[in-house]
């Protein structure tokens, strides 16, 4: 468990972030309560892994796509393609980036998925799929803040 926030396994399980905060919390320093809220993860974990949806395995030839979404307070993310998941990726978001905008957040995400999976995307045609309007009109936005700019160039050196 003391790793349960690095987990491998994250990746295979959708939206382990989400799941696995109670018990993380309870990892804390000087905060050690294993109450019926971090079972409850546990056991949601434990189903999460033996249980469908099987992750599927890319397929190099196929377009893939990017399903991303981010919350108040944490970000999900899917790799996919034909509708089948390849590998999940869930982050829970430090106070700093809680107080980012829902466009600041998703483009966030997009930025972080699209450097993590790079071996799967680099070179390839792909979809990102997102629920914020505005990310859909990227190039056509005037890009004023410098985190914008950072974002901007980590995508398109891809």
């Amino acid at each position: 468990m003391s790793n349960l926030s690095k987990c491998y396994y994250r990746r295979f399980i959708k939206d382990c972030g989400k799941i696995s905060r109670p018990p993380i919390n309870h990892l804390k320093k000087n905060n050690f309560n294993w109450d019926e809220d971090a079972i409850e993860a546990f056991e949601k974990l434990k189903l999460a892994l033996s249980n469908p949806p099987i992750i599927a395995l890319p397929d190099f030839t196929q377009e893939f796509t990017l399903e991303i979404n981010a919350l108040g307070n944490g970000i999900g993310v899917v790799l996919m393609h034909k509708n089948r998941p390849i590998s999940y990726f869930s982050k829970a978001l430090s106070f700093k980036h809680q107080a980012l905008s829902v466009y600041q957040k998703e483009m966030m995400a997009t930025v972080a998925v699209v450097q993590k999976w790079r071996a799967y995307l680099i070179g390839r045609h792909f979809i990102i799929k997102t629920d914020h309007q505005r990310l859909k009109y990227l190039m056509e936005q005037r890009i004023a803040t410098p985190m914008q700019q950072k974002w901007i160039a980590k995508l398109f050196s891809l």
